[in-house]
């Protein structure tokens, strides 16, 4: 076994200030964020945890594409992981080194592989490692130092890149479906946007049924099914995700290809597209009425999404959220002709990036499978190898 401080190092981030944060206009720099890390490897940006920079910075604190970053600090009850990584995207944005952000740098690349690395710390031995140095109670803290006493075990170097090169293979397919995802939808919105101008005033209570969940994570027994609250709906499944095998009303599971709409906190809308699951309290499971479309359901909160975050926003409590009164609030549609127009393309688009969302949750266990194996030792490379060829 290595210490990591033999072969890397990891650097802190500068402590951005939170008062020169900034609405996102498409070119301020992205202050990366512990809520940024989906948990699987890679970020996860989503309007409702993008913090945008304005002030002034020293320049060594650009994170430059495919830096490795990891969690330094999180919470005992959030489901965070200490040391869980990401790499900084090549998207053309610019990205900010934050506090309780660690970047890694390898100063022994002929001993440890970054890519190798990378895969490595997603394990639980690596988080476990972590989690028994920590200090803290309700947050936990690691630092440079504690990461450095950590135990790797590091295989021949040309070892170390096969496998990467293997997981790299599945983490390459689930980039390329996240393209296909963001310009699906994308392109719905434009197209959408478009066909406002013959457009109509309707309340969104009249497009849809909002179902609200219950409190299912009461008594969970622990197996199951997951039990979705805002946390799954912002950062995937993590460490605090409650499963119950409890019975529920069809009206509050949800399944691949329903929409989700948080109603406080975050105030998120979401495609669901893992499985059948439970909706938790504070979630409602939106219902098109009769013959409207589900994708013109989705447009159509999304579109009142921002107006119902700023009256959240006014709310004087802990959690901002909205009433069901404000589901009876006017919203633009596309007139019944743009809406038969619009159809085949709309569902299309919404079909296809449900698609390519299942078929990562496929591919992402299939790595989550491999990478203990892997790295145990217990699966050759070769049969990585098949089995990989065979999910792609």
């Amino acid at each position: 076994m290595t210490r990591l401080r033999d072969v890397l190092h990891v650097e802190h981030g500068w402590p951005f200030r939170s008062s020169e944060y900034a609405d996102d206009d498409g070119r301020r720099p992205i202050v990366l964020a512990i809520g940024n890390f989906d948990y699987s490897g890679g970020f996860r940006f989503a309007s409702s945890n993008v913090k945008t920079y304005a002030g002034e910075y020293p320049s060594q604190y650009e994170a430059k594409p495919g830096d490795l970053m990891i969690v330094m600090t999180c919470q005992t009850s959030g489901g965070e992981i200490l040391g869980v990584p990401g790499r900084v995207p090549d998207d053309g944005r610019t990205y900010l080194h934050n506090q309780r952000i660690g970047k890694v740098v390898i100063d022994r690349p002929d001993l440890l592989d970054r890519d190798y690395f990378y895969h490595w710390a997603k394990t639980q031995h690596f988080n476990r490692q972590l989690f028994v140095t920590a200090t803290g109670t309700k947050i936990l803290h690691t630092s440079p130092g504690r990461v450095g006493e950590a135990e790797i075990d590091l295989p021949d170097i040309r070892v170390q890149r096969a496998i990467a090169e293997v997981l790299g293979a599945l983490d390459d397919k689930i980039a390329a479906n996240n393209r296909v995802v963001t310009a699906a939808d994308d392109l719905a919105r434009i197209q959408y946007k478009h066909a406002l101008g013959d457009g109509a005033s309707v309340p969104l209570s009249s497009l849809a049924r909002f179902v609200n969940g219950r409190a299912y994570t009461k008594n969970a027994t622990g197996t199951g099914r997951m039990v979705v609250r805002i946390a799954e709906l912002n950062s995937g499944v993590g460490g605090s995700t409650v499963y119950n095998d409890i019975e529920v009303p069809d009206d509050n599971l949800a399944r691949p290809g329903d929409l989700l709409f948080a109603w406080s906190g975050s105030l998120t809308a979401a495609r669901w597209y893992r499985p059948e699951a439970i909706v938790n309290q504070h979630i409602f499971k939106v219902i098109p009425q009769g013959d409207v479309p589900m994708w013109l359901v989705n447009q159509a909160v999304h579109a009142k999404l921002e107006e119902f975050r700023a009256i959240a926003a006014d709310k004087a409590t802990t959690m901002g959220h909205i009433q069901r009164r404000h589901l009876d609030e006017p919203v633009v549609v596309p007139s019944s002709e743009e809406v038969a127009r619009l159809s085949p393309l709309m569902t299309g688009l919404w079909s296809s990036a449900l698609s390519a969302e299942m078929e990562n949750e496929r591919l992402a266990a299939t790595r989550d499978e491999l990478l203990p194996l892997l790295m145990s030792g217990k699966v050759t490379v070769k049969d990585a190898e098949r089995t990989v060829s065979e999910a792609v």
